[in-house]
């Protein structure tokens, strides 16, 4: 099988390689070490690699904060963003607005661009992304990828499930996947982004029970809201999404969920938790992080300073009951800890996505 120990919670704490060098563009310096930063409301500039650079204060934000969800509305990508402007504005941890906006299409890959592009060097653009970009910057062959933003941090890790409408006439995982083994144009598989973290485990579930990856029946949707709306429809078999998303519609009875990602079952709405995959007699595991990144070619003291930012927010009382709300594992790590898991996460799902045949 694919080898997921280095999926989010088996490295929580990791060490950061030593050495990493950082990236810069256009004469920009990494912040190397953010122990070396004052935690308070002005962020020094220029505690980089060496040591040395301008101490110049940085306030920030100094003006609206523009957040970008680079998906569709109802999906996790949104649902991030706008836990993320709450916990901002409703905790006062900003003085000046915070708005979410949402660039749908091709896994996150036209809003990656657009931050890339458009919005090179305003330290006022955020964007939330995660897993299933690095799967979308594959697939759809972007010209643009992860490494050209300012890593920021990772937020969450969430674990995935496995629905079918509640009139399905599966009730276990085992029966859905004996047919998808026997017959995969039987199944329609629907979920998230092409390449993305739903995408991904309809594969390792194929390969684990002895079925064609490449014959699954999969269609892609730019948002959790149209997922939702098909396999209720009955134009889906069964949906994949984060644990969240679904929560809603199992608790109200219209959906039943037959198993979940992670390594312990959790309660995605029924009332008591579902079965894992691996409890359904399938050896995958597989979590869906998200974090936050920030436009490229921002002064090291705007990087320090939306940390600081961030740092705050992740110690807060609303954003800890927010991760329990919305059944978030806490994910945290930022700075060049969070630049270091990027580039190694890229490295993973490249070679994931090669062995289930969505890629390379």
């Amino acid at each position: 099988m694919t080898d997921l120990r280095n999926a989010p919670g088996r490295l929580r704490g990791g060490p950061r390689p030593p050495g990493a060098p950082g990236r810069g563009t256009g004469g920009r310096r990494r912040v190397a070490a953010l122990a070396c930063v004052p935690l308070i409301a002005l962020a020094a500039v220029g505690c980089g690699r060496d040591g040395g650079g301008d101490t110049a204060a940085v306030k920030y934000p100094t003006r609206t904060i523009q957040l970008m969800a680079p998906a569709a509305p109802g999906g996790g990508w949104d649902s991030t963003a706008r836990a993320l402007q709450k916990t901002l504005t409703d905790g006062k941890l900003v003085t000046e607005s915070v708005e979410v906006t949402n660039v749908t299409g091709a896994g996150g890959t036209l809003g990656l661009s657009q931050l890339v592009t458009k919005n090179r060097g305003d330290a006022h653009h955020l964007m939330v992304t995660g897993l299933v970009m690095i799967g979308g910057v594959l697939t759809n062959k972007s010209p643009v990828n992860l490494g050209q933003t300012t890593p920021i941090a990772t937020l969450t890790a969430e674990q995935e499930v496995i629905v079918v409408p509640a009139n399905s006439k599966y009730t276990t995982l085992q029966q859905l996947m004996a047919d998808a083994k026997a017959d995969p144009a039987s199944i329609n598989w629907g979920g998230g982004s092409a390449g993305g973290t739903d995408q991904i485990l309809v594969g390792l579930l194929a390969k684990a029970a002895g079925a064609d990856p490449k014959a699954m029946k999969y269609v892609a949707y730019s948002g959790g809201g149209e997922s939702k709306a098909a396999l209720l429809s009955g134009d889906l078999t069964a949906a994949v999404s984060g644990a969240s998303e679904y929560a809603d519609l199992v608790a109200g009875g219209q959906v039943r969920a037959l198993a979940v990602s992670g390594a312990t079952g959790i309660d995605v709405g029924a009332g008591k938790p579902a079965p894992t995959i691996k409890e359904s007699g399938y050896d995958v595991e597989l979590m869906n992080w998200r974090g936050l990144v920030a436009a490229p070619d921002i002064s090291d003291g705007e990087r320090a300073a939306i940390i600081e930012l961030v740092d705050k927010l992740h110690a807060s009382e609303q954003w800890k009951q927010t991760l329990a709300a919305q059944k978030w594992d806490d994910f945290y790590r930022s700075g060049d800890e969070a630049e270091a898991y990027f580039a190694q996460e890229s490295k993973r799902i490249t070679e994931v996505l090669t062995e289930i045949g969505l890629a390379g």
